[in-house]
């Protein structure tokens, strides 16, 4: 009854969410029902009764809500489109430059949010007006802006990565370090399919007027508070000058200082973006109980136990393993938000993969970044709908026709870094890190 009560519940887990039941009330309820079935209801209450405090009362999770708080109120300061605006002066005026300058931006903006759908939001209102005033075709347009939005979950501070670390005990500092060259990656190759684009159809996106050094100067000058923000944050974990919860505080606080030095500190600002960052934290919050009540069933029915004997007798690979892996991230992002995509999986999927010899600050990377691709793949991409919404008049239908190019951006970065671990582990390596 154990051996295939596992595989049953993530059928009932994916049936319930293709139901529209949310994905935190699915993977409990499940899990819930799994645990009494397999462990009795002694067992079950007991665990259970446990379960939802542990999930998200330890130290570390105090990181969230103030990386988040810290997004939320970059975004009001106006830190974004001073960012657009620096890397838009010195890109803006090739042939698709506004669009290269739209990723551009959404690396840096990430690196201060943390959030993909927040990148992808922010970047859209910014930057869609902007493509479709100089003629740029709405396709090109949407898809570059859903396209840059997922470096908001890689490049650090990466909520999915520091959720990463907690779930599977693993650095947060180390997983940070190892996700900068594989997010410059991530930007220059969707640069380059952009400019592979433009060249091939001009028609898409016509040149800009280039500005002078001067007023180049000018716009990249107003971005200092921006990069002074990221450099505190994140070279004060790597010069290990705070910890990781001490640094997303420094963020939390840095961004409101930034704010109000912008003047945009009003009382109605500050009442949105503490009600933005505590409903974003508690769907989080709700997710991970949820997936601890999953997971406690999963253990219970021994599946990761079977999945580990049954690949270590098929005589497959680890590589064969890992292309498993990836493919069935790929099809999953294709239904389900990568958030949720992680926390239901992360645990099985960390035990084999780690269990077959691969790093597992590596294989946290890799994991990231295959859930980027569903963050941008019909039909249930979060940030296709994200752009749609922040875009008045633009078709679902005319993002979808413009994304491929980018979701083959993100499979060629995704086969080098398997070829390549080295880009992933260089950094953590050099830092002491790992």
């Amino acid at each position: 009854m154990a051996a295939w009560s596992g595989p049953l519940g993530f059928a009932l887990v994916l049936l319930l969410i293709a139901l529209r039941v949310p994905v935190a009330v699915a993977m409990a309820l499940v899990g819930t029902a799994g645990a009494i079935w397999l462990g009795g209801w002694d067992q079950a209450a007991y665990i259970l009764s446990n379960l939802p405090f542990e999930a998200v009362s330890s130290e570390g999770m105090i990181v969230l809500p103030l990386f988040i708080f810290m997004g939320v109120f970059a975004a009001y300061s106006g830190l974004s489109a001073n960012l657009y605006n620096g890397v838009h002066a010195f890109m803006g005026h090739h042939r698709g430059g506004i669009a290269m300058a739209t990723v551009g931006a959404s690396a840096v903006f990430g690196a201060i949010t943390g959030s993909s759908l927040a990148t992808a939001a922010t970047m859209g209102r910014v930057a869609m007006p902007e493509m479709r005033a100089r003629g740029y075709a709405d396709s090109l347009a949407a898809a570059s802006v859903a396209a840059g939005g997922t470096l908001g979950v890689l490049i650090p501070p990466s909520i999915i990565l520091i959720l990463y670390a907690i779930l599977t005990g693993n650095s947060i500092g180390a997983l940070f370090a190892a996700a900068f060259i594989p997010g410059i990656l991530a930007t220059l190759l969707y640069m380059a399919s952009i400019f592979i684009q433009v060249r091939r159809r001009p028609e898409l996106a016509p040149g800009g007027e280039r500005l002078g050094w001067k007023s180049r100067l000018a716009a990249l000058y107003r971005t200092w508070d921006a990069v002074v923000l990221m450099v505190v944050v994140i070279g004060g974990i790597y010069g290990k000058i705070f910890s990781p919860s001490e640094a997303a505080a420094v963020g939390a606080a840095g961004a409101l200082v930034v704010t109000a030095a912008h003047g945009r500190l009003t009382r109605a600002v500050l009442r949105a973006g503490v009600v933005e960052t505590a409903g974003m934290t508690g769907m989080i919050f709700l997710i991970l109980i949820g997936a601890a009540i999953f997971n406690y069933f999963i253990e219970l029915s021994g599946l990761t136990d079977v999945l580990t004997g049954a690949i270590r007798t098929s005589g497959l690979s680890p590589l064969g393993l890992l292309c498993l892996v990836i493919v069935f991230y790929i099809v999953l992002g294709c239904f389900m938000d990568s958030l949720s995509m992680v926390l239901l999986t992360v645990v099985p999927m960390y035990v084999l993969v780690t269990g077959v010899g691969y790093d597992p600050v590596w294989f946290g990377i890799l994991l990231v970044c295959v859930t980027e691709i569903g963050l941008i793949t019909p039909p249930i991409g979060m940030n296709l709908f994200v752009v749609q919404g922040t875009t008045p008049g633009l078709k679902l239908g005319t993002i979808i026709r413009g994304i491929m190019p980018f979701i083959i951006a993100d499979v060629v970065r995704i086969a080098i870094l398997v070829a390549l671990p080295v880009l992933v582990l260089f950094l953590p390596q050099r830092l002491g890190l790992s």
